[in-house]
């Protein structure tokens, strides 16, 4: 399957574990907590402008999801009862973070820890 072309077959948030879970065409599945949702999200707020201005959010390890909005066919916006509603999850941006949860989990915590900062 191409990145152009993930496409998603379900979308299923679990509020008592906090886990979103996708599920792909072609059988790929991720289980995307929402505090790694909420600490990747693709806002300009956490994102800034260039990679360089990438944020270190901390403090977030007890967000959980309160509304998913679905964004044309493309995308959803996922509003995290912390109020940030500003991110639009296209499904290849989800694909990505599922992908790369590993690395992407473990330069977070990096990055927290030389801030001095908690989840």
């Amino acid at each position: 399957m191409s990145e152009d072309s993930v496409w998603p077959e379900a979308l299923d948030y679990d509020p008592a574990t906090k886990i979103l879970h996708v599920r792909f065409e072609g059988g790929e599945r991720f289980a995307l907590p929402a505090e790694y949702l909420r600490v990747e999200s693709p806002s300009a707020e956490v994102q800034g402008h260039s990679p360089s201005q990438k944020q270190t959010v901390g403090g977030k390890q007890d967000v959980g999801i309160r509304k998913i909005e679905p964004v044309g066919n493309y995308a959803v916006r996922l509003v995290f009862d912390d109020t940030h509603d500003t991110g639009i999850y296209t499904w290849r941006y989800l694909h990505e973070l599922g992908r790369e949860r590993d690395k992407r989990w473990t330069d977070y915590l990096a990055a927290l820890n030389a801030r001095g900062l908690s989840r």
